[in-house]
């Protein structure tokens, strides 16, 4: 428990046996579950993580890799059913600092917020630490989203470090998530339409020596464009939805003037019919 409420972290995973004991052991020990979610790694992934040692662990295994999007939802489901009030996302490599975790989960605490998310930008090193063209591709990225989603006071929006309430995953349809990159740009999106209020908070960018990734244009910028292009119209096509009053069923009614003259002409001519006319038998 932390502060009275019950702490999943969901632990998406893929091909990392070099690195899942080192990422779940430095997961502090307040957390009550720890979920790792292997996307069908061609590795030991899922067997170092059973093997590591940690209190409260639970593996899932996608049979087919389905994306990281995708484990991350089987993770929140999960966290969802063991009745955990609040869902914290670290990757499977140890890119996130433990250390953080208290400032991120401090607004869900203090109530200030249903969603924080990690701010790597806050931190004046990522200008030493995070690759140039990934830096340039997260802030061209970050300025997109912002637009898409509506949350004009967040960066960062390719940062996994995030933590949600339970009552944000309930307002959301975590089926209909994207489900591989870009899947946080599609969430802001749909927190965003519910009404939900995020924060980001400032997190240390780790990318060590061996530090890998599979983000390039192909898997990963082209993808979250399209996401980001179809989150906007989404929302935009949610506002003009909720500003269009529903239709009554019948008949259209006439305006006031209208109505009232007809139905004094109809109540007469009913009136006239009815004296001249012999009641039916």
């Amino acid at each position: 428990m932390y502060h009275g409420l019950r702490l999943a972290v969901v632990v998406p995973a893929y091909n990392e046996a070099d690195r899942i004991a080192a990422t779940l052991a430095g997961i502090p020990d307040y957390v009550d579950l720890v979920i790792v979610v292997d996307d069908a790694s061609a590795d030991a992934t899922a067997e170092r993580a059973g093997s590591s040692g940690r209190p409260n662990l639970h593996v899932l295994r996608h049979p087919h890799n389905r994306g990281v999007g995708a484990a991350i939802s089987s993770g929140y489901r999960l966290a969802l059913q063991r009745g955990c009030d609040v869902a914290v996302v670290m990757a499977g490599d140890g890119q996130m600092d433990p250390a953080d975790l208290p400032a991120l989960l401090r607004p869900i605490v203090d109530g200030d917020a249903d969603y924080s998310k990690g701010n790597r930008f806050a931190h004046a090193e990522i200008l030493h630490t995070m690759p140039r063209l990934r830096l340039l591709g997260n802030v061209v990225l970050s300025l997109l989203s912002r637009a898409a989603s509506g949350y004009w006071q967040i960066f960062d929006s390719q940062c996994g470090y995030t933590a949600v309430t339970q009552r944000a995953l309930r307002a959301i349809d975590l089926d209909r998530l994207y489900p591989r990159y870009g899947y946080p740009n599609d969430l802001l999106t749909r927190l965003s339409v519910a009404g939900l209020r995020v924060v980001d908070v400032p997190v240390r960018p780790i990318y060590g020596p061996g530090w890998r990734s599979g983000i390039g244009l192909k898997t990963a910028i082209y993808p979250v464009l399209f996401v980001v292009l179809r989150s906007l119209m989404w929302r935009q096509l949610q506002r003009l939805r909720r500003s269009i009053p529903p239709r009554l069923p019948g008949r259209p009614q006439a305006p006031d003037g209208e109505r009232s003259q007809g139905d004094s002409s109809s109540s007469s001519a009913k009136s006239s019919a009815g004296s001249s006319r012999a009641p039916r038998i």
